[in-house]
């Protein structure tokens, strides 16, 4: 039985809960509770649960180092539940997709996004699966700003839709492989 380890990235406490940064843990957060998941446990610089789902073991993690620093975190927990770099699936905000888009990619850059750059920097490289979350780019102002607020009314409404199939995208992904969740649910955004 293997492990996998679903990285959820976003910022501690109240005040960042709503933001659109935060749709990591969101997601994880959907995956705990459709999994039946136990309650999340302070460990690693982060929270985590540990759920059986299908004949693999998941390890679901909320770094809670603030996103900069999200590396210290999961490196831990990988190292501790022994999950090699290519069973680490790591949700996040994407600037670069609509709001609404949803894509998974094995491997890449980190588009300037910090979270990414502390996992490629602390977890031994590039080579994780992205769950990218699209939050769209904001119309005006600094990206450091739009991604530190919340979402907007109309897409609140969509949102539960949204982490629902980032789910569906982390599921198929863990169960049956990166490239059967791509071929399932990529044209559902």
């Amino acid at each position: 039985m293997s492990t996998h380890l679903i990285a959820g990235l976003g910022n501690p406490g109240p005040k960042y809960a709503s933001n659109r940064h935060n749709v990591g843990f969101m997601v994880v957060d959907e995956l705990r509770r459709r999994w039946g998941a136990p309650g999340y446990r302070d460990k690693f610089k982060g929270e985590f649960t540990k759920v059986r789902v299908g004949d693999q073991e998941v390890v679901l993690l909320k770094p809670m180092t603030f996103m900069n620093l999200s590396g210290e975190s999961v490196q831990a927990a990988m190292r501790f539940f022994k999950v090699p770099l290519g069973q680490v699936l790591c949700i996040h905000d994407e600037l670069d997709l609509e709001f609404g888009v949803v894509r998974l990619k094995a491997g890449g850059g980190t588009a300037g996004h910090n979270g990414l750059r502390s996992m490629v920097q602390h977890c031994g490289g590039p080579d994780f699966v992205r769950c990218r979350v699209g939050i769209g780019r904001p119309s005006r102002g600094r990206p450091e700003q739009y991604v530190l607020s919340d979402f907007s009314s109309l897409e609140r409404v969509e949102l539960p839709m949204v982490l629902e199939l980032a789910a569906d995208l982390a599921e198929t992904a863990v169960g049956e492989g990166v490239r059967q969740a791509m071929n399932r649910h990529h044209d559902r955004s």
